[in-house]
């Protein structure tokens, strides 16, 4: 009996399909867009925020309004300088930053009713004001803070912190 041999084709890869991959780019792209969190307010005074034991993560971000108490950055040329003329040192060289703007404490009314103001009813009953205060701050630039949110109704209030590395 002859042998027979079957030649076969020699067997190539197949090419890489890569129809789909733009629309794997996209997902991508649109997932980093959802997630991300731009910062609102640009930074006009320098903060350290003080560390804590007991720190807990804020929930609900969107019924929180941030007040921020610090020394004063350098104003760089070219940027825009704050709106309001009235902003004076609390107390020293400390300064106060509502939104994007320096302020006073007689500010803080006006800025609790307008941030109320802007947020739906479910938010409203949320409402938690954070202080991210520099840790030199004296007590009595926060107690005076604290004295201007409790006229205004603002009663939850937060402290923002870092958390202390166990030992």
């Amino acid at each position: 009996m002859k042998r027979r041999f079957i030649h076969r084709k020699g067997h190539e890869m197949p090419g890489l399909n890569t129809s789909s991959l733009p629309d794997l780019i996209f997902t991508v792209l649109f997932f980093f867009m959802i997630v991300t969190h731009m910062r609102d307010v640009e930074p006009m005074v320098k903060f350290t925020v003080p560390q804590g034991s007991e720190v807990q993560k804020i929930e609900h971000k969107a019924a929180v309004t941030y007040i921020y108490i610090g020394r004063r950055l350098p104003v760089q040329e070219g940027a825009a300088t704050p709106q309001s003329s009235t902003a004076e040192a609390l107390q020293g060289e400390f300064f106060m930053q509502l939104n994007d703007q320096l302020a006073t404490l007689d500010d803080i009314k006006a800025h609790i009713e307008q941030e109320r103001g802007r947020m739906n009813s479910e938010d409203q009953a949320r409402m938690t004001v954070s202080i991210k205060a520099d840790k030199d701050v004296p007590m009595g630039i926060i107690g005076d803070v604290k004295r201007q949110l409790q006229q205004s109704f603002a009663l939850r209030i937060n402290y923002s912190a870092t958390e202390r590395p166990q030992n």
